[in-house]
């Protein structure tokens, strides 16, 4: 578990289901990263949240509001897998998304960065990316604020991305 300031952020755990699974059907949430998820893609999803945690020792994080204990998104790191060339499997990727609620109160930067210290300090790896959708320019500002610099810009999913990496300081 991380604190900071105002967040908290844990690994998931099954009861943040309802939560979760408001927030990735939100259109608003998900308008650079594709369609509003069912009810079951979240369960699935989150469940592989969950998992990845006990295989590899990182994940994603749910992030909660420390003085509420509301939930109000999430940021971690995962080896998705995606199908893009290259592939660059060897560099763990991180994410970040937040409920509509929490927009423009400064809570994904907050989070992604103790995220990311944790993630240097527990793990180490040489360099961590991330993609995100051109039209998604605040998550690309917020990469930079992060100390990623753009990559490239591969297809995924018959969409081009924007590669941003970001070496450890």
């Amino acid at each position: 578990m991380i604190q900071t300031e105002r967040l908290t952020l844990r690994p998931y755990e099954v009861g943040d289901y309802n939560d979760y699974a408001a927030m990735v059907a939100d259109p608003v949430v998900v308008r650079h990263a594709g369609a509003p998820m069912t009810g079951e893609e979240a369960w699935m999803r989150l469940l592989r949240f969950i998992g990845y945690w006990s295989v590899f020792g990182h994940g994603m994080f749910a992030v909660l509001d420390r003085t509420t204990g509301q939930y109000i998104g999430e940021t971690g790191f995962m080896d998705f897998r995606r199908e893009v060339a290259p592939r660059l499997d060897s560099m763990p990727e991180a994410a970040w998304v937040f409920t509509s609620a929490a927009h423009g109160k400064g809570y994904a930067y907050e989070a992604a960065a103790a995220a990311h210290r944790w993630m240097d300090e527990h793990h180490a790896p040489p360099a961590t990316q991330c993609m995100i959708s051109p039209a998604n320019q605040q998550s690309i500002r917020l990469a930079e604020k992060l100390g990623y610099r753009s990559h490239d810009e591969p297809q995924y999913r018959d969409h081009q991305v924007h590669r941003l990496i970001r070496a450890r300081p």
